[in-house]
């Protein structure tokens, strides 16, 4: 069995802080779904308060530590437990599928520090896509991610994320629960990638790049945008075309516009330009 987890001091300079309730623990660690079959990520384990209930649960861990005190620490408690790897390092650096069996099957879940979340969550969807996604971040990104079409929260995260997967906000972890206190609360979310995946490479990176463009003028109409915006600048006769097939309206603001919208645009895009 493995050993339960030691709290040590959070290092300001890393985002820490440590998850320190133990029903919270399990029950984000049920979020998961994880079996005895299943290989789980874990990103940021600190001091293992998740690692020692996915250890329990899963066929095999990978977990990721950038902290160097944590990483040794946790090595030395699993160094008798073969089903359990411990990697030390960035989790936006490390070639993740040289550690993990089965990328595509694979269950993620973590604690992800606030100032990085955008980027981790973005790695994390990058081809091949692992199966299922639990993340514990900020409340109000949470919020962002999960917006309404067209409220003020909704932007190019919500759609860069649920036009390739499924987002589900869980349930709120007040502040309380970690030591030390962060200043905001936090939020569980479940991100399940869409398969088959509904767009090619190539298309996600099209797609990226309109609701980019789309969302830095959000206060403009989308004709403007499309004609005018420099990663853009369509032509006029190929913009009217575009918007005609994608069933939208010209003078609709980005924020009107849901996921699938932004998906019918960028296809209809790129159709009209190899007319």
């Amino acid at each position: 069995m493995s050993q339960q987890p030691s709290y040590a001091r959070a290092k300001k300079s890393l985002g820490q802080n440590f998850l320190v309730d133990p029903n919270l623990q399990r029950k984000i660690v049920r979020a998961l779904e994880v079996g005895p079959g299943d290989e789980v990520l874990e990103i940021g384990p600190g001091q293992g308060a998740l690692t020692s209930h996915l250890v329990e649960k899963a066929g095999r861990v990978v977990a990721v530590e950038l902290d160097d005190d944590l990483a040794s620490i946790l090595v030395s408690r699993y160094v008798d437990e073969p089903s359990v790897e411990i990697v030390h390092g960035d989790v936006l650096k490390v070639p993740l599928d040289e550690h993990l069996h089965r990328p595509d099957e694979t269950l993620v879940i973590g604690n992800i520090p606030y100032n990085i979340t955008t980027p981790i969550i973005f790695r994390l969807l990058q081809r091949p896509r692992p199966r299922r996604i639990v993340l514990m971040i900020q409340g109000e990104v949470a919020d962002r991610i999960v917006a309404p079409v067209g409220s003020k929260a909704y932007g190019a995260l919500s759609v860069g994320i649920r036009s390739v997967a499924k987002v589900e906000k869980l349930f709120r972890v007040r502040r309380g629960a970690f030591r030390p206190v962060p200043g905001v609360d936090s939020a569980i979310i479940r991100i399940t990638p869409f398969l088959p995946a509904p767009l090619e490479a190539a298309e996600e990176e099209a797609l990226r790049r309109l609701v980019r463009a789309a969302f830095q003028w959000r206060r403009k109409q989308l004709g403007k945008i499309l004609r005018d915006h420099p990663d853009l600048e369509v032509a006029e006769p190929r913009l009217e075309s575009a918007v005609d097939q994608a069933g939208i309206e010209i003078m609709d603001r980005p924020e009107r516009l849901a996921p699938e919208d932004f998906i019918r645009l960028s296809f209809a895009l790129a159709l009209t330009k190899r007319l």
